[in-house]
């Protein structure tokens, strides 16, 4: 019997196509599914390819008992329990470094909008204002940019940012120093926070990440100083960022990630002025479909043809 393979959260056509074109799997025809949809498909599903948006968890594993493998289309597995799975021998991979050049940069294009102001500016034309004055920025060159979480992507911001000249501050207890110019390990998270200008979270969602950045580290930060957030949900109190940003005590921040996402309609975050807020688009470049699923398709390959698991990723 082949392995019936089920696509969640989306995958590029044409990697969707390639994968079809396998004659050894049973791929369910559609590429994005609703979670009411895929809860029907888990009693037959083998594998799932799931983004964000579906958690595999304990409702998810005793509705799927021929499940054998999910593959996580990104980095990050914290929509997993990879505890449970364990439990069930439902082996976890994700796909480390597909995304890592655009998360990068979606980090950088929140600084830049934040600074220059550009969102609140394009709005506000957009209803036939025209407003310059009000939208006066701050430029990003020669300006200290704190990195908190120094692996694959916070290295890959810190190389794009050169071009700016900046001072560039560090900290990862996993990581002592780096030859990218300027760029210097900070002795604690507390010094990025009272130093830099621009802080930016690159850390990975865990239980000594979880709501790191709270009300005490943000009273810290300089009210020139803006955060940006292109990581994980969680990493940052929102009730404590929000009441920071409500009070003016910091100059703004761009977020891409929440908490609980979608982002709840009447979440308060939505209602400030200094917040620049984007759905979780930091894998959301053609590029980055791409490669996360030729990632997907060659580990699904590896381990239903030649019992090979590529990039486990355990409890």
């Amino acid at each position: 019997m082949k392995p019936f393979i089920v696509v969640c959260d989306g995958m590029d056509k044409s990697v969707f196509e390639t994968l079809q074109s396998v004659q050894e799997f049973d791929v369910h025809p559609e590429r994005k599914l609703t979670q009411d949809q895929i809860q029907e498909l888990l009693p037959k599903a083998s594998a799932l390819v799931i983004r964000s948006s579906t958690e595999v968890k304990d409702k998810y594993l005793e509705l799927a008992p021929e499940l054998k493998y999910v593959i996580r289309a990104g980095a990050g597995t914290d929509n997993i329990d990879k505890v449970a799975c364990g439990k069930k021998d439902v082996k976890v991979s994700n796909t480390p470094g597909a995304n890592n050049n655009s998360a990068a940069e979606h980090a950088i294009a929140l600084m830049l909008t934040v600074l220059r102001k550009t969102a609140f500016a394009n709005a506000t034309m957009k209803s036939g204002g025209w407003d310059k004055s009000k939208y006066t920025g701050t430029e990003l060159a020669n300006k200290k940019v704190g990195i908190v979480g120094f692996g694959q992507i916070g290295k890959i911001v810190a190389k794009r940012l050169q071009g700016f000249e900046p001072e560039i501050l560090f900290y990862d207890p996993f990581c002592e120093s780096t030859d990218i110019p300027n760029c210097t390990k900070a002795n604690s998270v507390d010094e990025i926070f009272e130093t830099c200008d621009i802080i930016t979270i690159h850390t990975p969602l865990m239980d000594e990440t979880r709501n790191m950045v709270n009300k005490d580290l943000l009273s810290k930060m300089k009210p020139t100083a803006i955060l940006v957030n292109a990581a994980r949900g969680g990493i940052v109190d929102e009730e404590a960022l929000y009441e920071t940003l409500k009070e003016e005590k910091i100059r703004g921040a761009g977020f891409d990630v929440f908490a609980t996402e979608p982002l709840p309609e009447d979440s308060n975050l939505r209602s400030l002025p200094s917040l620049v807020l984007t759905p979780h688009l930091g894998a959301s470049t053609e590029e980055a479909q791409l490669r996360v699923g030729q990632m997907a398709v060659d580990q699904l390959k590896e381990f239903f043809l030649n019992d090979n698991l590529l990039n486990e990723v355990k409890a």
